[in-house]
């Protein structure tokens, strides 16, 4: 089992950047897949995929609407994950949450993911 605890999201204006942190307990990070997920804010928004990396780090995906602005790397040595994002846009203002999984071709499904952060609030002004 593995706990995660998401931190760095904040509030800023279109075009800027921020860099999500999620930090894993437990000497197992390594063995779990990690993704990004977000969740628009509204009733009815689903949680949605935004990036995802191998154990190892050696391969990520990401959705269409954040290829190119967008980085998800880790750490394994610090238990930690990352996704850089720069060029926000206000659509990018969401919760955003880290999963981990078990399996190391997880893709974007969220029912993949077994464990989950509390998530942490992007906000980003035009």
């Amino acid at each position: 089992q593995v706990k995660l605890v998401e931190s760095g999201g904040g509030l800023v204006q279109a075009g800027g950047s921020l860099t999500l942190s999620c930090a894993a307990s437990g000497r197992t990070f390594s063995s779990y897949a990690m993704g990004w997920f977000r969740q628009h804010p509204g009733p009815g928004e689903e949680r949605e995929f935004v990036a995802g990396i191998r154990r190892s780090g050696d391969r990520t995906h990401y959705t269409d609407s954040v290829k190119g602005r967008f980085t998800i790397s880790r750490d394994n040595a610090k238990n930690t994950v990352f996704l850089q994002m720069n060029s926000l846009k206000p659509e990018d203002t969401a919760v955003y949450y880290c999963a981990a999984a078990v399996s190391d071709y997880s893709g974007s499904a969220s029912d993949n993911y077994a464990y989950w952060g509390q998530g942490t609030q992007v906000t980003v002004s035009s």
